[in-house]
């Protein structure tokens, strides 16, 4: 497995972001999209898993137009009001449109980096919602989008992935925490329908007793058994899916 990073020039500046390679050539590519702590050592080693698996891992900066910024500790970003304040101006301040615009130039690097056909996508807490995002704007380049722990999948706001069911030819799938804030069961119950309405080939399967961000070994409620099951399921899926 290879790392480099990479500089991807978007509509709106540059990005940066790390590219992971097995050792064999790449069976597919796949975007990983970060949660709200940004780009660090335990996303890596995500990707470095991922790539285990034979496949060319992206995982971009969302938050690059505020760049330089934290590093953060998800243990305790939260509860420190000065980094909470901030984690909230990031998140708040990147909007589903621009990681949107954002999407075609991810999909272009992993295609200058040699890396083509259909492109799987996985998010993680805010990455949800952008990964089903994606897949609704981006039809004939992904083939499947994941989910764990995504909040807001399905909400009022005008730019709820729910809402753009209809435009996904992708393969779904989301791993809802037991008990989530971000994600009750009404939003649940509204995605599930726009997209057996849609017709979209999708899973959405409840991890009963693991909280929001639950799949991310530095969070402060990571469970392991729940994080293996993920990894099981994620894998199995691109596998089926990608190849």
């Amino acid at each position: 497995m290879t790392k480099q990073d990479i500089k991807i020039k978007t509509l709106d500046g540059t990005a940066k972001a790390r590219l992971f390679r097995p050792a064999a050539p790449a069976k597919a590519g796949v975007i990983l999209y970060m949660d709200i702590f940004g780009p660090r050592p335990a996303l890596d080693q995500m990707a470095e898993r991922l790539a285990e698996h034979g496949y060319a891992v992206l995982v971009p900066d969302l938050f690059y137009r505020y760049a330089p910024y934290g590093p953060f500790d998800p243990k305790t970003a939260f509860a420190e009001e000065k980094t909470k304040a901030l984690l909230l101006i990031l998140s708040g301040g990147t909007t589903q449109g621009m990681t949107i615009r954002d999407g075609s130039a991810f999909l272009d690097a992993l295609a200058a980096e040699g890396i083509a056909g259909p492109v799987g996508v996985v998010g993680y807490c805010m990455g949800g919602a952008r990964a089903l995002n994606a897949a609704a704007s981006y039809p004939d380049r992904i083939a499947a989008a994941a989910s764990f722990h995504g909040g807001n999948l399905a909400s009022d706001a005008p730019d709820s992935p729910h809402r753009k069911a209809a435009s996904i030819k992708a393969r779904v799938y989301v791993g809802v925490a037991g008990v989530d804030r971000s994600f009750p069961p009404e939003q649940s119950a509204r995605l599930a329908e726009a997209l057996r309405v849609a017709a979209v080939d999708h899973v959405i399967e409840n991890y009963v007793g693991v909280g929001h961000g639950w799949c991310v070994k530095d969070h402060s409620v990571y469970d392991e058994a729940g994080a293996e099951r993920h990894w099981k399921r994620l894998t199995t899926f691109f596998k089926e899916t990608l190849g």
